[in-house]
């Protein structure tokens, strides 16, 4: 869940490509300032938008649930693709939201987020590009498919701050198995495109300038099928995921606030951090 905050750099090679936008789409105007909604029937866009790194604060989360409920009244919508920039899908949950006094209510409505992508009628891609840290990849996680670039960055880094990330706990398992999301979330280890699709965390991993064309044909197939037929067949394919996704969810987040806020390792990880120091553990 946890990402940079912000203002914070990442140094990761990226090619400068400008990002592709799926033809025909008819722009809405909201008063979105985190993304931009974008829907041209059957399809939903949603691209966030906050730079440098598309850091997820608490305005892109109610952001995100207003777009995602919107989408959920339109009948002529079948499928979303959420997407990022060429430097960053999103690069995680501000860092400064983990503070006692703003986790809980933080932690709260970044789950509402995941909840409503994996409860949508609407099949759900992501398309990938750059760093995918934390809290973004938890959000790509949500999605049913998931596309990238196969230079782009993943990493659940939460570990190494004293922390871990709740919804990759409660949901990587079941996509890449116990023994590969052990050694995700446990060592927080950075892995690329290619590896993720190897892994079975990716349907696939092309080339930068590959990606928008790879994810326009599966948007193609999918415009060709029935809307009624994709929500009764995403219904029955993951009703029980969902409700084991939620399950798990309470569970993490009961050990993320009631016992992993209180350590003082937690505390030292994320003000450690937050001063750009090394932390010092006390087991405790």
């Amino acid at each position: 869940m946890l990402g940079v905050g912000r203002g914070e750099s990442l140094k990761i090679k990226i090619q400068n490509v400008k990002f592709k936008i799926v033809p025909m789409l008819t722009h809405i105007e909201h008063a979105f300032q985190r993304i931009t909604l974008d829907v041209s029937p059957p399809a939903g866009r949603i691209v966030l938008s906050h730079p440098p790194l598309n850091v997820i604060d608490l305005k892109m989360m109610d952001e995100l649930l207003a777009a995602i409920e919107q989408l959920n009244e339109r009948a002529d919508v079948s499928f979303l693709v959420v997407a990022g920039s060429p430097r960053a899908f999103s690069a995680g949950v501000d860092i400064a939201a983990h503070t006692p006094a703003h986790v809980g209510p933080m932690l709260a409505k970044f789950h509402s987020v995941i909840r409503a992508v994996a409860a949508t009628s609407k099949v759900t891609l992501a398309a990938v590009r750059g760093a995918c840290l934390g809290g973004g990849a938890e959000l790509a996680l949500a999605c049913d498919m998931i596309f990238c670039t196969e230079d782009s960055v993943w990493q659940f880094p939460e570990i190494g701050l004293g922390c871990f990330p709740p919804v990759a706990c409660a949901a990587l398992a079941q996509v890449v198995g116990s023994k590969r999301a052990a050694e995700l979330i446990l060592t927080g280890q950075i892995i690329h495109g290619d590896e993720a699709f190897h892994m079975g965390l990716a349907n696939d991993a092309v080339p930068e300038s590959d990606l928008d064309n790879l994810v326009s044909e599966v948007e193609q197939r999918l415009a060709e099928l029935s809307p009624a037929a994709l929500a009764l067949a995403k219904k029955a394919f993951a009703a029980c995921d969902a409700r084991l996704l939620d399950e798990r969810l309470q569970h993490t987040e009961s050990v993320y606030l009631n016992e992993l806020m209180k350590t003082e390792d937690a505390q030292e990880g994320i003000r450690a951090f937050q001063e750009k120091r090394k932390p010092v553990w006390k087991g405790k």
